[in-house]
């Protein structure tokens, strides 16, 4: 269920076989979900089928771009025809996650649903909840796992709306093309969906160049209290309730600080911490071989080696601080245990 042999012509047939899809993705959605989302939705129109996008959450602002005709509906228990359409679809796509639980209010309809379950995804120890797993954890996006999907779909022709989300999932995992296992053939893939109309100036400047005011001060004022442990290895931000109130931002608007700490020289180990309304969310990142994920675990996360998350209930945010910097430790010192320290 891991890497490479990824089962994409039984897939295909099923796709055939099938006539009405939903198509979701995890709590808080991303570029890689959303974008996603979106190539399979004209995809699957353009080959005659009836499909649905139901999210969890609602489509972060940075992201309406990609659904300009406010299709994507955002689910609700209440809403007793969204239910039936995920009780009775012929097979539900499930991007960017592989557990149930990031589905929150929408699991329990999805596993007792009798669709086909297909999930794409790039991260690492997949539940086994869905009937086939286009999983590849050496793809640096779902994005691209989709591409290959697609793909397969001979004398298909991907068009700019499919194109732009394809790139889209791409650019934003890849940290637009910097990441580890962004390799030539990213770019091989790449050049073909800007060859079929995907703007990667327009698409760059929606996702990363149209923040409020509020997020860039906020920002500012992260940067500025950036706290480090460890020798310098281990840097930190916290954002609080009161924060975001403070300067007007909503949760989803934080995200990509983490990086921010990285950018700090000696810094190995950076980790974001986010009150949320209802718990915390721990971001994660790292450097070289520092497997950064095995540390989400700690807190019931994962992720992949060098990017990761958790998400924490009925704990205080200051203990969320103290435990998550104290088992931080053996993670910035790891290169130099293991002998190979930058």
């Amino acid at each position: 269920m891991q890497n490479k042999n990824l089962p994409i012509d039984e897939v295909k047939q099923v796709i055939k076989q099938a006539q009405n899809f939903v198509i979701t993705t995890h709590v808080n959605p991303d570029g890689d979900g959303l974008g996603c989302e979106v190539a399979l939705l004209y995809f699957l129109e353009k080959i005659g089928k009836s499909a649905v996008v139901i999210n969890v959450n609602e489509t972060p602002d940075n992201y309406k771009f990609l659904d300009p005709e406010n299709r994507f509906l955002t689910f609700d228990e209440q809403n007793l025809e969204q239910v039936e359409k995920i009780l009775s679809a012929d097979l539900i796509f499930i991007c960017d996650m592989n557990q149930s639980n990031r589905l929150k209010a929408m699991e329990k309809y999805v596993l007792r649903s009798k669709a086909t379950k297909v999930i794409i995804d790039h991260h690492l120890e997949a539940q086994d909840f869905a009937d086939f797993y286009l999983i590849d954890v050496d793809a640096p996006a779902s994005g691209e796992i989709v591409y290959k999907l697609i793909k397969s779909f001979d004398d298909f022709e991907i068009d700019k709306k499919i194109a732009t989300g394809i790139y889209t999932a791409i650019m934003t995992d890849t940290g637009s093309f910097r990441f580890p296992r962004t390799d030539s053939e990213t770019h091989r893939i790449v050049a073909e969906l800007l060859d079929a109309g995907a703007d990667p100036v327009e698409i760059y400047d929606k996702v990363y160049e149209q923040s409020s005011l509020g997020r860039i001060k906020l920002l500012g004022k992260c940067l500025s209290e950036i706290e480090t442990r460890y020798d310098g290895k281990l840097g930190y931000i916290v954002v609080t309730q009161q924060m975001l109130k403070d300067y007007g931002v909503e949760e989803w608007e934080t995200d990509g600080f983490v990086q921010s700490i990285l950018k700090v020289a000696g810094v190995r180990v950076a980790i974001f911490i986010l009150e949320l309304k209802d718990g915390v969310k721990v971001s994660f990142r790292s450097k070289g071989e520092i497997p950064i994920n095995e540390l989400a675990k700690e807190f019931g996360g994962n992720g992949h080696k060098n990017a990761a998350g958790a998400r924490l209930y009925d704990i205080s945010l200051d203990e969320v601080i103290e435990q998550v910097i104290q088992k931080a430790e053996k993670y910035a010192y790891f290169e130099k245990q293991i002998g190979v320290e930058k």
